[in-house]
């Protein structure tokens, strides 16, 4: 099996250092994933770029989290789904039910947050396609066509952040509390 160092400061390439130490000066910790990502200072550099634009979308926190969580239960991301599982229950103070919802791909009994979800999981599972009907009923919940686009971009930092946990499998640390693994049919 291949495996991949998981970059602490003194560890990572030259162009990665910055941003493992401003991670550790602001969160006391490099989360896992971070320091996977260092291994290329391009990949490192990236994800917190996607990551701001996403943060700018007109959905609010708690639904850009439930979103994340619902786009890496769908791609079965083991460090992603615990991750933003702490930052939505402690950041964007969703209330518990809902993201264990999410988490266990349940209906969360509100409607927008369920045509939310349900609507990025059919583009992950279609691999961005989407039908008409599919479109229309996320509208029809009170989303717009820009929240098309902005879910759009959604699925695209999770997919490049479960991918990147898929292939180093980076330890959990701060998020082990959460920990997560796929229902089992």
């Amino acid at each position: 099996m291949t495996t991949f160092p998981i970059h602490d400061v003194a560890s990572a390439p030259e162009g990665s250092k910055a941003i493992l130490e401003n991670l550790q000066k602001t969160l006391g910790h490099i989360p896992g994933l971070f320091g996977a990502l260092a291994e290329s200072p391009a990949a490192i550099t990236a994800y917190p770029v996607i990551s701001d634009l996403f943060d700018k979308t007109s959905l609010s926190p708690a639904e850009q989290q439930l979103l994340l969580i619902a786009i890496s239960v769908e791609n079965e991301c083991h460090f992603c789904v615990p991750a933003h599982t702490v930052i939505a229950k402690n950041v964007a103070k969703v209330d518990a039910d809902l993201v264990n919802a999410v988490r266990e791909s349940r209906s969360t009994g509100d409607a927008k947050i369920d045509a939310l979800v349900t609507f990025a999981k059919e583009l992950v599972k279609a691999r961005g396609h989407a039908s008409d009907a599919q479109i229309e009923a996320f509208l029809a919940a009170g989303y717009n066509k820009a929240q098309v686009l902005e879910v759009i971009l959604g699925v695209t930092l999770k997919t490049f952040s479960n991918y990147v946990s898929h292939i180093t499998n980076p330890p959990l640390g701060a998020f082990q509390s959460e920990a997560w693994s796929p229902a089992q049919d």
